[in-house]
Parts: structure tokens; sequence; C-alpha cells
């Protein structure tokens, strides 16, 4: 008989406060994900480290070209296909390319597949009571599918991710009485506390331009848009609506609530925000159950979309590392380095609950998907500004009402491109970066000097680091229009030209303080958008 052994990184960690109420019923029925190792792994490899490394000689591949030499093998497949039969499991797709298969069972099946036991637990989380079930250990496999399987996902179906955006505790009259939004900076005005997304290009120097011919893809966990708030903010600011597609992913779709507050707010900032700065782009939101198989899913929809292609990626949801199991982490870890193959650049939002991210253990702790070393993560600041001209920009600290995420990643190593940095504590110590450093870059984030959107039908005022993702988003779809092919993995050539940013040296997000050059709380700086572009603009 052939021995099962457990999968390392497999243990799914409950949060603090937990409770088991129980075993799961085991007719329970539901759908998991087996995520396959990729052929020419070596190979694979080798291409990003040279295309990370700003290696002018190594250029991304198109879908079909990676899909053909990196995707899972058909020998792989019917491995898996054969465990899944074996244990009375139907194969409900099985996806070469994305390296996926996806199985549906019940419970009972699953336990014995797997060597588990599927728990219930409830979960305190404000005023609000989660339900969610997860294994009560480690997920176990044949031996002889160790070398097969990289992660098997949604066998735990806790809520992980959370938006990123915080509503501005003190909106000005003109929006809360429902007045128009003010049209782009066209002349001189007093300080402004609140920006459309027009004026913050103006005043961050974006480059000309609409991102005609690219595709924006935002990820979303819940909530959704209606169409008829697009319109008319488009219609407020004076541009052409832009192509908005729904996408589902694993059965989730566009469902507004009509609560302005809620997860409604962080999907209709995206797409206000990222349609405004690249109004000609392709805006596709890809909708996902709020998972971790939920997550994994939807940047592997995004990537390997051969219709839509999406060039840059926006990502306003996260969760701090020490929340996801290791395999998860490590699964979207790999789809981030499958997103550096293919030319695709990843904007992840930092966090909006400063160096702890939302945890009380005492401990600093950065944001996942933000954190990883193939994606660009996006801090927040304050900004000030008066005749179409910034005058002052800060951290982002807002104490109640949200500060932006940084620090020191936990799970990855430091990367090339921030050998040689320094990182400062508020407490006045500092010394050398030794792990990957978050974030990479910033823009404008607190609520109280945030973005005019409309909403549920009203306009308001929203902030948070969800909005720096799809503004960096936007300014990458418009470079890649310009330069007439993808930027993709672009850390390592902002690292190299420090100079293209407005270095943010005042404020702190807790534990880390603003610094001359890099820091935990702003990353670079905010952009130069004319600068940015002549950095990543030549081919």
């Amino acid at each position: 008989m052939t021995r099962h052994l457990p999968v390392a990184g497999s243990e799914h960690p409950a949060p603090a406060g937990a409770q088991c109420v129980g075993a799961c019923d085991p007719a329970e029925h539901f759908s998991i994900v087996m995520i396959l190792r990729r052929q020419a792994s070596a190979e694979f490899h080798e291409l990003v480290d040279r295309l990370t490394a700003n290696d002018p000689a190594a250029q991304p591949l198109s879908r079909e070209d990676y899909e053909r030499r990196f995707g899972a093998s058909a020998d792989d497949i019917k491995r898996v296909e054969q465990f899944a039969s074996t244990h009375g499991l139907t194969v409900v797709h099985a996806d070469a390319a994305a390296r996926r298969v996806v199985l549906s069972g019940t419970v009972q099946q699953y336990n014995a597949a797997f060597g588990i036991d599927l728990q219930r637990f409830e979960h305190q989380v404000g005023n609000a009571t989660m339900h969610f079930r997860q294994p009560s250990g480690p997920v176990h496999l044949p031996q002889d599918m160790h070398e097969v399987v990289t992660a098997v996902v949604g066998l735990d179906n806790r809520a992980k991710v959370q938006p990123h955006f915080r509503i501005s505790p003190t909106i000005p009259a003109a929006e809360a009485s429902g007045a128009p939004i003010r049209p782009p900076i066209r002349a001189a005005r007093a300080v402004s506390t609140s920006f459309t997304p027009l004026q913050l290009a103006q005043l961050y120097g974006f480059p000309a331009g609409d991102g005609g011919g690219q595709c924006i893809a935002l990820l979303e966990m819940g909530g959704g848009y209606e169409t008829a708030d697009l319109t008319a903010y488009f219609n407020e600011l004076g541009l052409s609506a832009p192509r908005v597609e729904a996408v589902s992913v694993d059965g989730a779709t566009n469902e507004p609530t009509g609560d302005p507050n809620g997860p409604d707010a962080e999907v209709t900032l995206d797409v206000e925000i990222a349609g405004a700065l690249a109004p000609a782009a392709l805006i596709a939101v890809y909708f996902a159950p709020n998972s971790e198989a939920g997550f994994v899913d939807a940047v592997s929809a995004a990537l390997h979309d051969s219709q839509r292609k999406p060039s840059v990626i926006s990502i306003s949801w996260g969760a701090p590392e020490s929340a996801w199991s290791q395999q998860t982490l490590g699964a979207l870890n790999d789809a981030m380095q499958t997103a550096v193959a293919l030319g695709v650049t990843v904007c992840a939002a930092s966090g909006d609950s400063g160096s702890a991210d939302g945890l009380d253990d005492g401990a600093d702790h950065v944001d996942f998907p933000a954190s990883s070393p193939y994606a660009l993560g996006c801090g927040g600041t304050r900004i000030t500004a008066s005749s179409g001209r910034i005058t002052r920009e800060t951290v982002w600290d807002d104490g109640a009402n949200g500060a932006t995420g940084g620090g020191v990643s936990a799970t990855f190593a430091l990367p090339a491109w921030q050998k040689g940095l320094s990182v400062v504590r508020s407490n006045g110590g500092a010394g050398a970066l030794v792990r990957r450093g978050v974030p990479d870059v910033a823009a404008d984030a607190d609520p109280s000097t945030g973005y005019v959107v409309r909403v549920a039908g009203a306009e308001t005022v929203v902030g948070g680091t969800s909005a720096v993702a799809p503004l960096w988003a936007a300014l990458i779809a418009r470079i890649n229009a310009t330069r007439g092919t993808p930027v993709g993995f672009a850390n390592a050539k902002l690292y190299a030209q420090p100079a293209a940013f407005n270095d943010v040296t005042s404020g702190g997000n807790g534990d880390f303080s603003a610094a001359p050059g890099w820091d935990a709380c702003t990353g670079l700086g905010t952009p130069v958008g004319s600068k940015v572009a002549a950095v990543l603009g030549s081919a």
C-alpha cells in the first residue's frame, strides 16, 4: 500500500479567538484545486531570475509560449486523475496551462483521500460571527505525489483577505451634499483636501496617454459596482466611460450590495481610479470568492486570460503573511513569478493598518501579496496641494482611521535590487535591511486627503492603499501603451533610479519611520510620472 506523508506547509493556522465547534457534515460537497509542478522548472526559474535582474537579453514570453514550455505535463495530470479516481473524487476540470486540476467531492471523501479531519469553526470579528471549515492538521499525499503536487487549496474556506480602503471621516460639504465632482485642476485653487484621480495624475506629473490597447485586471473578493455609478462618475469628470468587463471566477459575480461602506467601495474605487487614468484601456474585474482558493484562482484567471490578456494586475486585498498557510503563500508567490515570465506587472496594496498590519501580538507584520518580491508593493501618503502643486507629503498615519502598511517580511529573502538599503525604526534605531522590505512605491492614501469617487449613488471621499495600487496600475498601462510592449517586472529598474520619485521623509507608520531614500513606510516615494515613464519606457 502506498505510504501517505504530510505535505510541508499545509497546516492552516486558525485565527486567534476562533473556536472549533465540531466536525464538518460528512456529506458536505465542494470543490478543491490541486496545483501541479511546472515542466522545465529550472529553465523557468533561470528566465525569472534574468527578468528580475533586468537582463536586457531576457524577454517575457507570450501566453502561448509560456503554456507550451512551462505548463503541467500530461503525465502529471494523469497521476492526479488516477489519485482522484482511487478516492472517488470527480475531476471537474484540468488546465495544463495554469497547472490546475479541480476536484469535486464530499468531506468524507476528502478526509480519506488527504488523511485529514475537516472541522467547523466560529470566529467573532467585530459584531459578526464568521463560520468556516479547515483541516485540523496537515494534508497528506502518497509519497510519489509529493513531487507532482505543489499545493492543495480549497479545503480551508475562511475569508482570508481584507479590502484596503478607508472612508474619509470628514467628507467636504460639496461631496456630502451630492454636488457634482469638481473638475480637474485648470487654474490656481485654494489648498485641496480631496482630489479626483485626474487631479492626482497632474500633481504626480503623469505622462500623457490613455492606456489604449492595454487591459488592467482588478481582482475583487466581494462586492461589486453599479454601471450607473460609473457612467455618472466618468461623465462628471468629462471622460468617456471606459470598457469595463466583469469576469466570474469560481462562480463569484459582480454583486453590489448597495452599502457604500462595504466592499462595493473597494470595487468601485478600483474601477473609477483605473478607468479615469487609463480610459482607453479595458478594465477587467475578476470576481472570486474570498478564500485562499478563490484568491489563487483569481490570480491564475487573470494571468492565463488569453482573450483579454492583462498587461498589469491591481490587487487591493490582502492579509498578514502569518494568516496564510505556507503552501498557499507559496502557490501565490509562484503565480507572481508566472506574472514576471509573462511580462505582467502586479501592483499590490501594502495594507491600511500600519506596521502591525492589524494584528495585536506586539510584533511587526507585512501584508501579502504586497510582500512578494515579484509584486510592486504600494504604500500610502498624506498629501497637501495648492495651485496645482504638492506643497507637503508625509507618511499616511491617521491613527484609528488607518496608516500605511510597511515593514520587513518574515517570509521572503532580501531581493538583489534591495541590497544595501537601510531600515529606520521610530524609536531611532536603524540597521541594514536583511529581508524583503515593503512597500516599493507610494501615492496619496490618507482618506482625509483622499479620492473623490461615486459609490452607491453618492459622492464620497475614499482613501487607503487600495487606491494606490490602481493608480500605479494605470500609470504602468499608460507607459505600456506608449512603449508598445509591456513593462513587466519593474522593481529592479525603479530601484536603480530613485530620482524618479518624490522622496517622502516625514512621518511613520507605527514602528517604522520615513527617511531619505527607501523606507518601510513609503518605499522609494511617490511618482514623478514623467520620470517613471522615462525609466520604464525604454524597450
